[in-house]
């Protein structure tokens, strides 16, 4: 195809560390194929306001170990409404953009698409702390926000065995289990408790005790935030354990720091595939991470994906934490 004159790129939903590298990634691949491109302030919501600017290589040098995103980001949930994404497409037509790159979640690829039915040629690349986007293994932030979680349950783990406690740590995930489960494994945690399974407290009880008469000196229980109340839980299991419960909700202390090498490089070659893929006229997509490899799934396609399933994560941490 010819060459894009105006390229815009966004960032939507919840930051995740890596959204910084990701932007320096498609800015500077973009001045490769002689791309103009435009940031845009503060997602969607900045789109819709006409915020935007033009940005170089030269604005991006030295983001790459920022955390957070230099575009800054929100929620517009006005995008929910059918006229609203219409509108917002003939801002776009107006605007001049060939295509929007978008950095985010479930609820900015859900943007994309809609924006993508009423003609704005639109790339998705996955970033959300979650992990939880359809069809690839990896999204932007998730390391990091593991190895942050991870951080701060080693150090629980030392005040729990000094003083024999059980501590329900509470971290992100409104949908997705991703990251209580592969911190419980990770952690050396005794449980993770996730939206995609029910689970039986009578069970856990007689796992903690059981676990305790063989001389375990902690119990520490992942939850994720969408899995239910950490409070309600804890008032399950006080008086029925042989540990005090204490809560610990790590919030949004998972949201920021510098991203892992692991961020970094996989948001510059899912950039890179990006901005060569509407090179070769290729658009409407999701760029995931399938197989050690990117890809472009089709907006078309997307829904028809299957969930993560953490059939087999459950098993390990059963094994793990006899």
């Amino acid at each position: 195809m010819s060459k894009v004159l105006k390229a815009g790129i966004l960032t939507s939903g919840g930051d995740a560390p890596g959204m910084n590298a990701a932007i320096r990634a498609l800015v500077r691949v973009s001045a490769c194929f002689g791309h103009r491109v435009y940031g845009i302030n503060h997602g969607y919501q900045g789109l819709w306001n006409g915020d935007y600017r033009e940005i170089t290589t030269k604005d991006v040098g030295g983001t790459i170990n920022m955390g957070g995103t230099i575009l800054g980001t929100s929620r517009f949930p006005d995008l929910l409404q059918f006229e609203t994404v219409k509108k917002m497409s003939a801002k776009v037509k107006k605007y001049g953009f060939d295509v929007i790159y978008v950095i985010g979640g479930n609820g900015s690829l859900k943007g994309a698409i809609d924006l993508a039915r009423c003609g704005t040629r639109s790339i998705v690349l996955p970033g959300s702390i979650d992990n939880d986007l359809p069809g690839s293994s990896y999204s932007i932030g998730s390391d990091t926000a593991l190895n942050t979680i991870l951080d701060a349950v080693d150090k629980i783990k030392d005040t729990a065995s000094s003083h024999e406690r059980a501590f329900l740590i509470e971290v992100m995930g409104r949908d997705s289990g991703y990251l209580a489960m592969m911190s419980a494994i990770s952690g050396g945690a005794d449980a993770a408790i996730i939206p995609e399974r029910k689970f039986d407290i009578r069970k856990l009880v007689s796992f903690i005790k059981t676990r305790k008469k063989m001389g375990k000196k902690n119990t520490i229980i992942i939850v994720a935030e969408g899995a239910g109340s950490v409070e309600d839980l804890k008032a399950g299991l006080q008086g029925k354990i042989p540990y005090d419960v204490r809560i610990v909700i790590l919030g949004h202390l998972q949201r920021g720091g510098s991203p892992t090498s692991f961020d970094r490089i996989m948001a510059s070659r899912l950039a890179r595939y990006a901005v060569e893929s509407f090179d070769k006229g290729i658009y409407n997509i999701l760029c995931g991470f399938h197989k050690e490899e990117c890809v472009g799934i089709p907006f078309s396609s997307v829904k028809r994906l299957k969930p993560k399933d953490f059939s087999n994560d459950i098993k390990t941490i059963e094994y793990l934490a006899l």
